[in-house]
């Protein structure tokens, strides 16, 4: 079998017969472009010699008997075969010569790949992206620079912009707003060319998810990070300027964030000509009225726009009509301000945490029954189990108390303990268990949690939130609730759960946007992994119920 060196070579003496015999490398070739063609459907443009690869040597054999006088035009195709003819017989021997001694010689096998990393966990300090994520420092502009942040940003931004989403692509990370959706991708939609309309990055600031506080501690303690991020993910999106979308309740954080907008205006860090490499960026802020709706993408433009925030149809999609009828990129906050330190330290740094198409550190939000709840930055793809018992002091009572956990905030299904006791945290491995990573925030709960009566708070949640524009939505969440309130003290029938369940599927992917999911995904997961539990209350209440009408 011949090595691989030899069919290198061999490739190259096809290469350079190929470019003899068309006259390339003596200008003669009449048919540079029809080359160029076929080219893209042969192989590859060489760019040494200015011409095709052919694949076999029956190719090379039809050139030198003339079968590619159909390519040139008389007589200069003439003049270039009679010119080359000689020559063809003395390079490809020769490079013939030099594949047979290349293929006997024998040859080290290539190195093995290196081994798959099996264990994620454990982030040392000098990896973390936040490194003032507990306020223990300055979070303002003084203290944001002996941090690292604004260093040699200006280097970053006349890099440009197909560098900076290049350099998002290769990192692999994917949106931190619970979707997931590739993040270099998702930026590279925007319009590379300007047809007047100017446009926008939209941050979605509006942390309203039960359970999710990771943006609040952002924004509260390394507000400079954001907005660097805002400035690079602008550029790469070839924005002219950012709204930051704050939730409405957080009062702190908006103050926070606009005394440090100040100071980046005043240190000539944003406005006209940012870090003085001639890119005229701005950054807005605006303040949300606690509408839980308002976090999803369209709706959220809606209420930037001044209009009642409802969800738009789709298409068109924010990158084509967006903010003002504009292209628009919406994304969220730690997607936005881990962007600076992924292009300083290389996309391969942040690449090398979580598994495969899981890459980067992750902020995970853990609350419920755990004894030190808290906001930690972790490798994506740890262990379930590791984060609570490293950073939160374990479950209370003990991991053995666990009764079950979502694990990515309130939109997400439960988990019980025999899937939590080996499940990664990623996008991939909480999918393939009929979950989701979602927001990161975990919510443990242990046995002495009423699971049931825990659901039907989240169904009273989404029916309050909905904001009535799709029917199955308006009408299903409300049915959600009032039959979970039953179920919650056995007020119902067996067969009621799984109607329950036909409710659930009718709101899922029938609304405009994914509110309707969110409500119908824990009850599905309370369906799927706690139904005995369902049951034994509506037989306890029959039973009871048949005892009194007994007594009576």
């Amino acid at each position: 079998m011949m090595s691989m060196a030899a069919k290198v070579t061999e490739v190259a003496a096809k290469a350079t017969v190929r470019s003899m015999m068309l006259g390339c490398e003596v200008g003669l070739c009449t048919m540079e472009d029809y080359c160029k063609d076929e080219a893209a459907k042969a192989g590859v443009w060489d760019v040494k010699w200015g011409c095709a690869r052919w694949k076999t040597i029956a190719k090379m054999r039809q050139l030198k008997q003339g079968a590619v006088k159909n390519f040139f035009c008389p007589p200069r195709a003439q003049r270039c075969h009679r010119f080359n003819s000689g020559r063809f017989n003395s390079v490809y021997r020769s490079f013939s010569t030099q594949a047979a001694a290349t293929a006997s010689t024998p040859q080290p096998p290539p190195p093995p790949p290196p081994p798959e990393k099996t264990h994620f966990g454990g982030l040392k300090d000098e990896d973390r992206i936040f490194t003032n994520l507990y306020g223990l420092h300055d979070p303002f502009l003084k203290g944001a620079m002996k941090r690292g942040d604004w260093y040699r940003t200006k280097d970053l931004v006349l890099k440009g912009s197909d560098w900076i989403v290049n350099e998002m692509k290769k990192s692999g990370l994917r949106g931190r707003g619970g979707a997931g959706f590739p993040s270099g991708l998702k930026w590279s939609f925007m319009p590379k060319v300007s047809d007047g309309r100017p446009s926008y990055l939209v941050v979605n600031a509006d942390e309203s998810e039960p359970g999710t506080c990771k943006d609040r501690e952002i924004m509260r303690h390394d507000p400079h990070k954001l907005l660097e991020g805002c400035l690079i993910a602008g550029v790469g999106m070839r924005a002219t300027a950012a709204y930051i979308y704050i939730r409405g309740e957080y009062v702190n954080e908006r103050l926070t964030l606009e005394k440090a907008r100040k100071e980046a205006y005043q240190a000539g860090l944003l406005g006209k000509n940012a870090c003085g490499s001639g890119y005229n960026f701005d950054v807005h802020i605006h303040y949300g009225a606690g509408a839980y709706i308002c976090g999803e993408e369209t709706a959220l433009l809606e209420s930037l726009e001044g209009k009642q925030g409802k969800p738009r149809l789709k298409p068109p999609f924010p990158a084509n009509a967006g903010l003002y009828g504009c292209p628009t990129t919406v994304t969220n906050v730690e997607t936005v301000a881990v962007s600076p330190t992924i292009l300083r330290r290389g996309p391969e740094w942040f690449a090398s945490f979580g598994r495969k198409n899981n890459s980067g550190t992750k902020l995970f939000c853990i609350s419920g029954h755990v004894n030190k709840p808290c906001t930690v930055e972790e490798e994506m793809s740890i262990p379930l189990k590791e984060l609570l018992e490293r950073h939160c002091g374990g479950v209370r009572g003990g991991w053995d108390n666990l009764l079950a956990v979502i694990p990515g905030g309130s939109s997400v299904p439960l988990l019980p303990k025999h899937i939590c006791d080996d499940v990664l945290m990623d996008y991939d491995a909480l999918k393939a268990v009929q979950s989701g990573l979602g927001t990161a925030a975990v919510i443990v709960m242990d046995k002495s949690t009423d699971v049931v009566d825990a659901i039907a708070r989240l169904s009273y949640f989404y029916k309050h939130e909905s904001c009535g524009q799709c029917t199955p939505c308006r009408e299903g969440t409300g049915w959600l609730w009032m039959i979970m309130e039953r179920l919650k003290v056995g007020n119902a029938k067996l067969e009621e759960i799984d109607m329950l369940q036909e409710v659930t599927k009718q709101i899922e992917g029938h609304t405009i946007c994914a509110l309707g999911d969110a409500a119908a995904w824990p009850v599905q997961g309370l369906i799927r992994h706690f139904r005995p539990e369902l049951e034994r209350r509506i037989r306890e209440r029959a039973e009871k119920e048949l005892l009194e009408a007994a007594a009576a």
